[in-house]
This record gives structure tokens, sequence and C-alpha cells, in this order.
């Protein structure tokens, strides 16, 4: 199996059972060893009092994006901290794109960038998480 294979196959695992993407609107573009792109089209119902695309959706873009990169050797990763800045608000009917990539990897904690843009290359946010990987895996390698 290819990485980027292993990749694909990690990751169709982790959105069958992913819930909180799905129903947030969230389609996963790309993902590759150590990388992954979601996007999401901003809908009324992201919005806050402001009329803006509320900060917690876009974490939870980035958020995505990152679990999808971090889980792609199909090792079970999760979250060990995560910093997110803000640069510009995104709007109802912004189609945002949540690039994520991993920077480094070592032994079971791993950094990875997030960078949210929405359709015109304005970047929206800035997030940085670290991994930390746990036992088990996303599918069993034998069954191919």
């Amino acid at each position: 199996m290819t990485p980027k294979e292993r990749a694909e196959k990690a990751a169709a695992a982790m959105w069958s059972d992913d819930g909180a993407s799905q129903w947030a609107g969230m389609e996963i573009t790309h993902v590759d060893e150590g990388e992954a792109i979601l996007e999401l089209t901003v809908q009324p119902h992201h919005c806050n009092g402001h009329a803006i695309c509320h900060g917690g959706l876009t974490f939870m873009l980035a958020d995505s994006a990152f679990a999808f990169a971090c889980n792609s050797r199909n090792r079970a990763t999760v979250a060990q901290h995560n910093v997110i800045t803000y640069l510009a608000p995104g709007k109802q009917g912004d189609r945002l794109t949540a690039h994520a990539r991993e920077v480094a990897l070592k032994g079971r904690s791993g950094i990875y960038d997030v960078t949210v843009m929405n359709q015109d290359g304005v970047v929206i946010a800035e997030f940085r998480g670290m991994s930390r990987a746990i036992d088990g895996h996303l599918f069993d390698e034998d069954e191919d």
C-alpha cells in the first residue's frame, strides 16, 4: 500500500464515524501522508451575531483538517494542543478551505500547520496543532 493509499483509507475510516465534520457540512477534497484539505461553504447557521462566520466553526474546520493529516499514517492520533490566529472574517456564502501540512513528526508527537482561506485566497486564520499518537489504528492493514 502506498502512503497516499494508506492516507485515503485512514480518512475513509475516520470519515465514516465523523458525525461532527459531516454535520457541519465539511468535505474532504485531498488527503495524503501528513496532509489534508477540507472545505466548507459558510451557511447562515454558521454565522454569529456580527453576521460573520463563527470563530468556533473556523477552528472546527482547521481542527478537522489537522485530524485527517495527523491520522494519515493509520496510527490513532489525537490533538494535544492547538492554537489559532484569526486574520479576517469569513462571510456567509464563502467557500473556506483548510489546508493542513505536517511540519514535524518525532516519535508519538507531531506538529501541523493549517491555513484557512476563502475562495479568493484571503487567509482567514492560521492554526497550529500538536498531535499525540495513542494506541490503535483506524483500519487493519492485513485486510487488504
